[in-house]
């Protein structure tokens, strides 16, 4: 009986060890896989905030021309098309200075 209760409980080690390793072995493959996609994201953030600053800077140039037409033509509404031209400018400046600082 001693040596059937020793028979089972090597058995029931050796299947805890192989689960253990199993679990472990699985776990550096995720691990790997999260670190090759987080910087696979890191290497599009830089670009992608740059070309929405880059978009913000062209918007904020044809508001300008835009806003600037409208003054000159004697408009009333000049100082709402200010406020829309430049609150879309602003947006897009600080979501690639926050998307930039966020991911980095």
């Amino acid at each position: 009986m001693k040596k059937k209760f020793q028979s089972v409980y090597q058995r029931s080690l050796a299947f805890v060890a192989l689960f253990i390793l199993t679990v472990y072995n699985s776990l550096a493959q995720s691990s790997a896989g999260i670190d090759q996609a987080t910087s696979e994201v890191n290497s599009y953030v830089d670009p992608v905030a740059n070309l929405i600053i880059a978009i913000g800077a062209v918007v904020g140039l044809i508001g300008g021309v835009r806003v600037y037409i409208k003054w000159q033509s004697g408009d009333q509404d000049t100082q709402k098309a200010i406020m829309g031209w430049f609150g879309a400018c602003l947006f897009l400046i600080l979501v690639g200075v926050v998307i930039r600082s966020f991911f980095s």
